[in-house]
């Protein structure tokens, strides 16, 4: 719940960008000027990272998620009754700019510390099926927020959204936000933290992370870049590429990416627990061989029309949701108890900021400068080849105990099924 009040605001935020561009960026370049809104909130994920991960290793995990919650939820809010440039100038796209500084900063410290929580909690020859549903909540934030815009464009009409209806999904973040907070004070800490916080402990920090656990801390970001470089092409930068691109409705194209992130959700607990059998390695290596291949045919498809574009979404789609739905038993398990938080959180949102983040303004800026409508698809070819080099670097920790201050140690298979599990 929680996680998916956090990503609300970017699934709003992907389907209102048409009615963003207009309110804050009229001009020519103004639809480069609403990617640049979304790629600046990434600006401060790392610092967010460095400052919410260590204290959460030092503090523990509960206390922070509830802080970053609270801080996404008003900066979302805030978004909605900011005046437009018509009314202030170019006040209105600096404080725009400014608020999405806000929830760069809180993100750096969100999805580490979900992930983290869920996987120290969960058992361990379940994590990867429990595990699954942090993502099931961020799906269910792009689709909240992209129905909700759905649902405001058919009850308001064009003229209206574009006028003041874009706003009010923006508004509902707030009271979201606050369950979201409620329900995340009310949760214990970590077994996992509270065993080692009892206890003396090897020195955390940042510069622990990267001086002792320097191969942890480049295998997750490499494959952070496959992951995100998918997620924000795909599920953040589709509908402003289908409507400029490819000239799609805009109804049709919020119908289109709902449809095809329900599909995605209803897998996701499936592909979770086919990992605790399989393993997390056969999982990634599928998805990102799967993206390798497919991605350029699919984007050719999606320009044959709507009917075809839906086929190709959802393709590209179930072929990222390996990735997607074993995130929160695969990245923690990469670094022992008193650095998780911290390492998490610094090569996530780095490897984030710098390749995700960009993503839709990469794409945007080269289909506006050279014409080529496919270059979303090579750009994921290109992030899905760096992530197969990290992958033969990736520890398989299916069914390993995350107890204790050592990484956390490959287990020996049979038959597709961890030797020992835990508890």
């Amino acid at each position: 719940m929680g996680n998916a009040t956090e990503w609300f605001d970017y699934g709003v935020y992907a389907a209102t960008a048409t009615y963003l561009t207009d309110a804050f960026f009229p001009g020519e370049l103004g639809t480069l000027g609403t990617m640049l809104g979304f790629a600046v909130s990434f600006v401060l994920r790392p610092l967010g990272g460095m400052v919410w991960g260590p204290l959460g290793d030092r503090i523990g995990r509960k206390a922070v998620l509830a802080t970053t919650i609270l801080l996404m939820a008003a900066a979302t809010g805030a978004i909605g009754v900011l005046p437009s440039h018509a009314t202030i100038g170019v006040f209105a796209p600096i404080l725009l700019i400014a608020l999405r500084v806000v929830q760069g900063f809180s993100t750096g410290g969100e999805y580490g510390g979900a992930a983290t929580y869920l996987a120290e909690c969960a058992s361990d020859r379940k994590r990867g099926f429990l595990g699954s549903f942090l993502e099931f909540g961020t799906l269910g934030g792009f689709v909240g927020g992209s129905a909700t815009v759905l649902a405001c464009q058919l009850a308001f009409g064009s003229d209206a959204m574009h006028d003041w209806g874009w706003r009010i999904p923006f508004l509902l973040a707030v009271p979201l936000g606050l369950i979201g907070w409620y329900l995340r004070t009310k949760l214990d800490e970590s077994p996992v933290f509270s065993e080692v916080a009892e206890h003396k402990r090897p020195p955390g920090g940042l510069r622990e992370v990267v001086t002792t656990y320097r191969r942890e801390t480049l295998t997750l970001g490499g494959l952070v870049v496959a992951l995100n470089v998918v997620n924000y092409t795909l599920l953040t930068y589709q509908p402003t590429y289908l409507q400029n691109t490819i000239g799609m409705g805009e109804s049709a194209t919020t119908a289109m990416m709902l449809v095809g992130q329900l599909v995605m959700m209803v897998v996701l607990p499936f592909f979770g627990r086919l990992s605790d059998s399989v393993g997390r390695r056969p999982m990634w290596l599928f998805s990102l061989v799967g993206l390798a291949v497919l991605a350029l045919p699919m984007y050719w498809l999606m320009g044959q029309g709507t009917g075809w574009a839906i086929v190709g979404f959802i393709v590209l789609g179930l072929l990222y949701v390996p990735q997607l739905s074993t995130i929160s038993s695969t990245f923690p398990a990469i670094f022992p108890t008193h650095v998780r938080y911290a390492g998490f959180a610094l090569a996530y949102n780095v490897s984030t900021a710098a390749f995700g983040g960009t993503a839709p303004l990469i794409n945007e800026a080269v289909i506006e400068t050279t014409g080529w409508s496919l270059f979303p698809a090579a750009y994921m070819v290109g992030a899905s080849l760096i992530g197969l080099v990290a992958w033969f670097f990736l520890r398989e920790t299916a069914g390993t105990s995350l107890r204790g201050t050592e990484v956390p140690e490959a287990v020996q298979r049979t038959a597709g099924l961890p030797a020992q599990l835990t508890d």
